[in-house]
Parts: structure tokens; C-alpha cells; sequence
């Protein structure tokens, strides 16, 4: 089984103790967010055929990560998209991200980290054009430490619809979700700036804006972890929404626990109540 760990939450920046102490006993509890009933998931050597950490700051697990490797190989889906303080108010800046992924990369490889881009979130201070510049300056950083990038548009679910507007309130800004040939039109574009530096572009779950230059991504990917870990990894596709192209794996975070603050985020209906249970977590409990 690949063990996700995690797009609930960002465990490597700030679960980190609880990680490793349940790496150490062989096993976790996972809450099940829809009904709320507890399960195991085993983390026993043998028994995980990789992890795969989702993270916008790698650093309190950086120094374990052999501890990791030795259980089983990892991939990071490294999130760094460089916006707005009103965007995004708690994440470390784009250069300390950078030398995070130049470091994963020299350490494990750069089939090791794949760099996300994503979502792309629309807004007056970040405009489509905004997008490509930006976009162009990260991919440049970046060349030669990774040879994918995920992007997604920003999915305007009703949390996300409404953090969003309380944010637009509070700092004077205006969203939009762009119409499907603008989105097309600039995925096309930051396709090219990507090939340009050695990376494929890839769409996360977007399948109707996969077009010639694109290609849908597998985020939990039993390729990538195979040649990382150079032996085969199987598992089945079986994504977790729809469009979603991801191998079987079982999450072990939970929603409303990342105290990162970023407004647009899919994981977090309010930023107060994750920041309560982050403050209130128990790196010494089964179950984040």
C-alpha cells in the first residue's frame, strides 16, 4: 500500500514528531472525514510499498528522511507558488522553497521531488499574465531539479468561494474563475516555459483541460516511486474524484489542520479551527 501523507494537511512542516513516532510503532489511526469512524493503517516495514509527503516546507523532516527511506522509498509533491501575502499568509518564501528542492533533489534525486504549481488562483494583484511571469521565474530556479510540474486551476468549491471572498474583503482584491480558453490558452504557455527547463507540465484531476501540450497527473505515482525506489511498485489507478489519475493509497491526515493560511485551500474551511487543533495536537496520539 502508498501510504499519502499528506493532502489533508501538511504533516512534513508541522506533524513532523507525530510522523516519525508512529513510523516508529508500525502503524497509525485515521479518522474517516465523511463518518467519522477510526481505522488502522499500517506503516510496518513490508507492508508500505512507498510514501508520497505533500508539503510546502520540508525542513523539521528533512533531517529523517533516511529514517523514512529505510521503511520504504518517498516522493514529495513540493508546493511552491511564490503569491501574495493576502493569498497565502503563513508559508515560507519562495526562496527558502527553492533551496528546500535543490537540497531533496541533490540528496534523493530529482525523481525524488515533483515541484506543484497549483492551484492557480485568479485574482487582480495575480492575473493570468501574472501567472506566466511568475511561473517563468520559479521554473527557472528550478531547472534541473525536478522533471515535472503539477498545475490545476483553483476549484471554487463553497469553502474555498467563501474564504476567498472574506480575503478579497479584508486586503481590496477581486477573484475570478477564467473562463475554459483562457485557462487552456495559458496551461498551453506555461507547457512551453516548463519543456523549456526540463520539466513536463502536468494537470492534476482537470482531465477537460488536458490538451496537446499537457498530460493528466498522477500525483500518487507507482512509476515515479518505482524508479525511485528501483523495484517495482504495483499498484492499481484509483483516484480519489473524479478525473483523478492516482495509484490506491491510504491518506493518514485530516481536514482543517494546516495552519498555513492559504485562503484558496480545498483542505480547510477555516483557518481558526486548524490553527485550535494544530495547537491542540498530541504528537504522542495514534491519530493526528
Amino acid at each position: 500500500m502508498i501510504v499519502s501523507a499528506s493532502y489533508r494537511t501538511d504533516i512534513p512542516a508541522f506533524y513532523s514528531a507525530w510522523f516519525l513516532r508512529r513510523l516508529a510503532e508500525g502503524s497509525c489511526r485515521v479518522r474517516n472525514p465523511y463518518g467519522g469512524a477510526t481505522y488502522e493503517v499500517s506503516l510496518r516495514e513490508g507492508e508500505v510499498d512507498g510514501f508520497v509527503f505533500w508539503s510546502r516546507n520540508m525542513a523539521p523532516l528533512a533531517p529523517h528522511l533516511a529514517t523514512v527511506r529505510r521503511r520504504a522509498p518517498f516522493i514529495v509533491q513540493y508546493t511552491l507558488t511564490g503569491y501574495p501575502r493576502a493569498l497565502e499568509s503563513s508559508v515560507i518564501d519562495a526562496t527558502r522553497a527553492i533551496a528546500q528542492i535543490s537540497d531533496l533533489a541533490a540528496s534523493w534525486g530529482k525523481r525524488a521531488v515533483v515541484w506543484r504549481y497549483d492551484p492557480i488562483v485568479v485574482t487582480t494583484p495575480t492575473p493570468l499574465a501574472w501567472h506566466e511571469g511568475n511561473f517563468q521565474r520559479l521554473a527557472a530556479a528550478l531547472a534541473g531539479r525536478t522533471d515535472e510540474v503539477v498545475v490545476s486551476f483553483a476549484s471554487p468549491y463553497r469553502k474555498t468561494q467563501r474564504n476567498l471572498a472574506v480575503a478579497a474583503r479584508r486586503h481590496g482584491f477581486a477573484w475570478r474563475d477564467p473562463e475554459p480558453a483562457e485557462k487552456c490558452a495559458l496551461l498551453n504557455r506555461l507547457a512551453g516555459i516548463a519543456a523549456a527547463h526540463g520539466m513536463r507540465l502536468t494537470i492534476c484531476s482537470q482531465p477537460e483541460l488536458v490538451g496537446q501540450e499537457g498530460r493528466e497527473a498522477r500525483c500518487i505515482d507507482a512509476d515515479r516511486l518505482a524508479d525511485v525506489a528501483q523495484s517495482a511498485v504495483a499498484a492499481k489507478e484509483k483516484g480519489n474524484r473524479p478525473g483523478c489519475r492516482c495509484a490506491l493509497s491510504r491518506d493518514i491526515g485530516a481536514y482543517d489542520s494546516c495552519p498555513h493560511g492559504c485562503v484558496y485551500c480545498y483542505a480547510v474551511a477555516n483557518r481558526e479551527r486548524a490553527v485550535s487543533r494544530h495547537r491542540e495536537h498530541d504528537p504522542s496520539s495514534p491519530i493526528l
